[in-house]
């Protein structure tokens, strides 16, 4: 059966440009786990990772050290939520972007440097969520940038 035939035209470029809106439209009407299902509040721990810093031409690699934070007041119909680093630091604030089987929170730090975490379904095996966390700044006017790999908790 040709796309014409399906979509009740003559199997011009048309029809194709009418089966991507519908197998787009499908996909859209795909059910993301729903807004109310997902934790308020995560902890995240990241035990591994690596540091980069450009010097003098060349990029050099360093150890990380862990890193752990808490990402709360998640609002993913709003698209928020709140990083915070320790309990007395204050409250960072983070945009959402959800994606199929994970969230990412995205921070924008001094002179609109990026840190972004991303999220994935818990692994109910482990129960726990697999996580990234990348860090892409600079110090003195050279790049520096690093990429942990954990987890994060309910709390």
């Amino acid at each position: 059966m040709q796309v014409g035939s399906v979509l009740g035209g003559r199997g011009g470029g048309s029809d194709k440009v009418r089966l991507l809106a519908i197998l787009l439209c499908l996909g859209a009407a795909t059910p993301q786990a729903a807004a109310e299902d997902n934790p308020k509040n995560i902890t995240c721990s990241f035990a591994q990772g690596a540091s980069q810093s450009y010097a003098a031409g060349v990029f050099e690699s360093k150890a990380s050290t862990p890193l752990s934070f808490s990402v709360e007041d998640i609002d993913l119909e709003q698209q928020t939520a709140t990083l915070k680093a320790t309990p007395d630091a204050k409250p960072g604030k983070l945009s959402v972007v959800r994606a199929i089987n994970a969230n990412h929170y995205l921070e924008v730090v001094n002179e609109g440097f990026l840190n972004l975490t991303t999220v994935y379904d818990k692994d109910e095996k482990a129960g726990k969520y697999p996580a990234v966390h990348s860090r892409h700044g600079g110090i003195l006017g050279s790049p520096v940038f690093a990429q942990y790999t954990g987890f994060c908790t309910d709390e």
